[in-house]
């Protein structure tokens, strides 16, 4: 159950498509879609998209921090995506006296360019298909653990055979479900600095109140630059490395868009599940996501408490609490537009079909797939509970770093006196890096309101804390007596108190440390597997294999496309318009402006304030180059991409493969995309890339930026 959570199933959904449905394969453009781009308004070859031996499109886009996308913008490097997608590093990078993260940055030249201490992109050489290679290895009597065990062997030899000696990051990937396996080539970029950033006033407007709503006025994007060694290849940070000279980078568009016209996104979108089974979607809807949403709720709220009272643990848990917020109503949305339009009601459908076709002659391989599958869900519900609220629980970073920190000094331990001092520096820096920013009031606080909740939510919860669950109600003790007990008593409390152990450190005080048995509890609890089941993952893991297989020999003559994995897809459709919304002062509702933006300014606001200087530039209408030719700014606009998490900061692109925007959130009506695509509500939210030069060059000033880019006037 674990790893069917952490690993969200592959496939591809088996409806007939849409014209705009679809995350593609680079490779197979050609052959599946170049006919229906083309007639849709694209004007490249799919040779200009993909090549392996020429520069393409494919050479200008760029997995950002293994999260996001990001797309190469001028020959020195320029990268450019999200502000979200950059908060992390920009808040890092932020102190109460030097705040990038509230009131912006720009650097006046590269000397001023800023090195996170941990950021990478990574560029995208090549892909092809092992199918058959790895699958041989395989045959039907094996188990699942021994099916697993097999492919992993021939993975990591095909990873070794084209990794070129260590050159490139190499990834196998499985796809509809373990029936097809694709490697990627990479090649990785450490050195990777901050250029400039709006004010969160300008790249968070509108917060969480208007997170996957629609209109939109935010401007969410960041610049950032790769080095490299003087030969342009990859190299960890020095003051003597260069700006990365890209095979290729985007032209930016200032011409501007209609209604109708073609759009295309290049990004890596991460997971979507549009072969879940019905049983899969009433367990996320009555189990799994209720779970989620009640625990990120109560960790978002002692977080706040905190950050509330104090600037600098505002910037230091910006980012976990963005990210925490952003689940929160993505899957709230998700219960909603699921219930709505009643999924699983439509897949209970599809799979009566599939089992009827499997009762055929000729089928019977595929007959009990479907009441596997239903069975393991039935069986399975509290369970998927139960491991929401306790990965919820997890991410608080006081109930994960006792067990880590504990193992990894009691390895330390276990060595002789030249692998300690191997060991040590490595121990050290760890222990810096998992306390670095950490506020312990905080930490204390939600550790305690999470174990509240799990003690009293989940189901067979981890022993310690039914034990304690059962002292407190005993002893009318709470939480957080339980938890300021521990901490008190623990080596783990703060930074120097573990730095003083570890002067003169012994294994008994370790494994009897408070919060190291608290936290190896909570871990191993959540690692623990019955043998009931680990029999259930595996039936239902062959199970779903065999059912999409069998899906896709019922349906032959589809056209089917895989899952979203966190590996390169192209997804094209149009600028289009929702129905009419008074909400939007724009003519036609597919844009927002900069008039709608300064109408929600709410000054001191935390979700709606703006500089005084963005108002000023309205006000005198100085739009410079950058207005639409009907006279308003525009700030963001609508594309029906069928993308999903993981695409923020990819590149929109018009028919040329000019940059006209960049991808950044969906629509809440749509949230149920991640299982089922519907073309009538999925929407994709872009920031008009006139928006963004608009603010780097008449708010920020930076015209050495706009200098740098390639523009199509």
């Amino acid at each position: 159950m674990k790893k069917f959570i952490l690993s969200l199933l592959l496939a591809a959904f088996i409806l007939p498509l849409q014209a705009n449905e679809g995350m593609w394969f680079l490779m197979h453009i050609e052959r599946l879609n170049y006919r229906d781009m083309q007639k849709m308004g694209l004007q490249l070859t799919p040779e200009e998209i993909y090549s392996i031996n020429n520069a393409s499109l494919k050479d200008a886009i760029v997995q950002f921090n293994r999260g996001c996308t990001a797309e190469i913008i001028s020959d020195s490097g320029l990268v450019l995506t999200n502000h979200h997608c950059g908060y992390g590093q920009i808040a890092e990078l932020s102190t109460a006296e030097n705040d990038y993260l509230t009131n912006g940055f720009w650097a006046a030249n590269r000397s001023e360019e800023i090195k996170p201490k941990k950021l990478s992109v990574r560029f995208f050489v090549r892909m092809d298909d092992v199918s058959k290679r790895i699958l041989e290895q395989v045959n039907e009597s094996m188990t699942e653990a021994d099916r697993e065990a097999a492919i992993n062997r021939e993975i990591a030899k095909i990873e070794q055979e084209n990794s070129e000696g260590g050159k490139y990051t190499v990834s196998v990937k499985s796809f509809y479900q373990g029936n097809e396996y694709y490697y990627f080539v990479y090649q990785d970029y450490n050195d990777v600095r901050l250029v400039g950033t709006p004010p969160a006033s300008i790249g968070k407007f509108g917060g969480d109140t208007d997170n996957w709503e629609w209109p939109r006025h935010t401007g969410d994007f960041a610049l950032f630059r790769v080095y490299a060694d003087k030969d342009g290849n990859p190299a960890e940070y020095s003051p003597d490395n260069v700006p990365l000279k890209p095979k290729k980078h985007l032209t930016t568009s200032l011409k501007g868009f209609e209604e109708g016209d073609f759009a295309m996104i290049m990004g890596y979108p991460g997971r979507t599940n549009r072969w879940m089974p019905a049983g899969g979607i009433e367990q996320n809807v009555k189990y799994a996501y209720p779970a989620w949403v009640e625990a990120s709720k109560t960790s978002m709220d002692v977080m706040k408490k905190y950050m509330d009272k104090d600037q600098q643990v505002k910037l230091d848990y910006a980012s976990s609490y963005a990210s925490i917020a952003n689940y929160w109503k993505n899957r709230q949305g998700m219960i909603d537009a699921l219930t709505q339009h009643k999924t699983a009601k439509s897949k209970k459908e599809s799979e009566a079909a599939f089992q009827k076709w499997a009762s055929k002659k000729g089928n019977e391989k595929y007959a009990e797939v479907i009441p596997v599958i239903n069975n393991y869900y039935k069986k399975t519900n509290d369970i998927s509970a139960h491991n929401n609220y306790l990965g919820l629980l997890l991410r608080t970073r006081m109930a994960s770093t006792p067990y880590r920190l504990g193992n990894a000094i009691a390895y330390y331990l276990e060595q002789n006196e030249a692998k300690q001092a191997e060991l040590k520096p490595q121990l050290e820096a760890e222990i810096n890096d998992l306390y670095e920013g950490m506020y312990i009031p905080l930490e204390e606080d939600v550790l305690a309101t999470q174990l509240k909740l799990y003690s009293t939510k989940a189901k067979n919860i981890a022993p310690m804390i039914g034990e304690a669950a059962q002292a407190n109600n005993k002893n009318n003790a709470g939480w957080n007596n339980y938890i300021n007990t521990a901490f008190e008593n623990s080596i783990f409390e703060s930074k120097e108190k573990l730095q003083n152990f570890m002067a003169n450190p012994k294994a008994e005080v370790i494994q009897n440390d408070p919060l190291y048995k608290l936290s190896t509890d909570l871990m191993k609890h959540y690692r623990y597997e019955s043998a009931e089941e680990k029999q259930l993952n595996n039936d239902f893991e062959r199970a779903y294999r065999l059912m999409v297989q069998g899906m896709r020999l019922q349906n032959p003559d589809e056209k089917y496309y895989p899952d979203a994995n966190s590996t390169l897809r192209l997804t094209y459709g149009k600028v289009i318009a929702l129905p009419a919304d008074k909400r939007n002062d724009a003519a036609k509702n597919y844009y927002t402006t900069l008039k709608g933006t300064v109408a929600k300014y709410q000054p001191g606001d935390d979700e709606f304030d703006m500089p005084k200087e963005l108002i000023a530039l309205y006000e005198n209408k100085d739009f410079g180059q950058y207005a639409d030719a009907d006279g308003y700014l525009p700030v963001n606009f609508l594309t029906d991409n069928d993308i999903t998490g993981g695409n923020s900061g990819s590149p929109v692109l018009n028919g040329k493969g000019e940059l006209i925007g960049l991808a950044f959130d969906g629509n809440i009506e749509a949230m149920a995309g991640d299982v089922i695509f519907d073309d009538q509500l999925q929407r994709t939210i872009n920031v008009d890339i006139r928006y963004v030069l608009f603010l780097i060059d008449k708010l920020a000033g930076a015209s050495h930026i706009i200098e740098e880019l390639t523009l199509s006037k």
